[in-house]
């Protein structure tokens, strides 16, 4: 939820020109990481689970990027979208960790761009 309020704070810096962009796409990106991980965890198998996980670290890495696109763009300054950026990697391996706790075969370790 952090992430989220976060994503969305820097998605309001961005101009009106990308409001329909790069804002909506993060704002989708931070809702979907939450809510992928809150409706896996509903699931009632432990499959449904890991496939609700593995799609939310999807959307985290989509969430990082269009930061990160954000600020090479010069519409964030790096100290703005540092923290977010931060949090965003320990969500990714808390997810990372949580999935291999689960069981999960065959999923590849998370690479850097």
């Amino acid at each position: 939820m952090q992430l989220a309020a976060a994503a969305y704070q820097l998605a309001r810096r961005l101009p009106p020109d990308e409001r329909f962009g790069l804002r909506v796409q993060m704002q989708r990106a931070a809702v979907s990481v939450v809510a992928n991980i809150a409706e896996g965890h509903g699931r009632l198998g432990k499959g449904d689970y890991v496939r609700g996980l593995s799609i939310a670290r999807g959307s985290l890495m989509e969430l990082e990027c269009l930061m990160e696109l954000g600020a090479t763009v010069g519409y964030f300054d790096l100290d703005a979208v540092h923290p977010a950026l931060a949090t965003a990697d320990e969500i990714g391996r808390m997810l990372w960790v949580l999935i291999r706790k689960l069981g999960a075969r065959g999923i590849l370790p998370r690479t850097s761009l």
